[in-house]
């Protein structure tokens, strides 16, 4: 998987902004939060890391090709160091399972602010508007 298909995936998902950081990494956020990190030069280009759930976190990192994610690991990041071993499907649920974890993290305000706009509906902000102009 790379960037766009990481920014492609994530485009439907409330609150989610990209942004490159420390000159090499693309990050993913929601509501500044970090989800995902993709690589974009250097000796570890094409890595993807993002926080799994902390039962998992032991597991995926005995599998072959995922690493505990560096200056993360202790919150339960983990780096897929070898992304050819993963179909894209695969390494699309584990970002959408980390934005999800980092999401549930927010707090209640901003978690109900992320669900506004889906429960609203893009044309309730026109009603409303409408409505005003009627008044």
């Amino acid at each position: 998987m790379n960037e766009t298909e990481l920014k492609a995936l994530s485009r439907g998902w409330p609150g989610v902004a990209s942004a490159v950081k420390w000159d090499d990494d693309l990050v993913f956020t929601v509501c500044g939060k970090m989800f995902a990190v993709y690589c974009l030069h250097g000796p570890h280009r094409g890595r993807i890391s993002f926080k799994v759930d902390a039962e998992r976190f032991l597991e995926l990192t005995d599998q072959p090709g995922i690493v505990p994610a560096a200056y993360m690991a202790r919150a339960f990041w983990v780096s897929i160091a070898e992304p050819e071993r993963f179909a894209r499907a695969k390494i699309g649920e584990f970002v959408q399972r980390s934005y999800a974890l980092v999401r549930a993290g927010l707090s209640k305000r901003q978690q109900a602010a992320l669900d506004q706009p889906a429960a609203a509906g893009a044309g309730a902000g026109i009603a409303k508007k409408s409505t005003k102009e009627k008044v």
